[in-house]
């Protein structure tokens, strides 16, 4: 077997690539072995006696499929978690997540006209202070204190 270390180098710089990348034809050793400079080198690059093989990537097929499964709310039990609870999800955020709808909905009962701009500015602020689990239990507040009437929650 003929040392084609040199001309391995050589492709390699050529090719831009590592030297374990470099292919060479395995039936055409001796004309490869003959090439001595650069030049030589590029003829048998456009020959395709020397090749540069492809990067080996690395598969993403198990992260799109942990991925999909976390959408669905798999993966995501005791063992999965770092941080503490409330580093998972703020307790501002979920405060946000929560007065948000209420205010909105107060607004649109405010312009609409269901809801006078006193009961509006009262109940603005009973949201405010926590009183509302969620818009729901906002509307059947409403109701009981004969507010609103029982017809259809927006």
């Amino acid at each position: 077997m003929t040392d084609l270390r040199n001309q391995r180098r050589m492709a390699a710089s050529i090719l831009k690539c590592g030297v374990n990348r470099v292919w060479m034809d395995h039936d055409r050793t001796d004309e490869i072995a003959k090439a001595v400079t650069k030049d030589d080198i590029r003829v048998l690059i456009r020959g395709e006696a020397v090749k540069s093989r492809q990067v080996k990537g690395i598969s993403r097929g198990r992260k799109k499929f942990n991925a999909k499964q976390k959408e669905k709310g798999r993966r995501r039990g005791q063992g999965s978690r770092k941080g503490a609870k409330y580093a998972r999800s703020p307790k501002k955020k979920q405060w946000i997540r929560t007065i948000r709808p209420l205010r909105a909905f107060l607004r649109s009962l405010r312009d609409d006209g269901k809801v006078s701009k006193s009961d509006y500015r009262k109940y603005y602020r009973k949201a405010k202070g926590g009183e509302f689990r969620s818009k729901h239990h906002l509307h059947s507040h409403l109701i009981s204190d004969g507010v609103l009437k029982e017809e259809g929650k927006q």
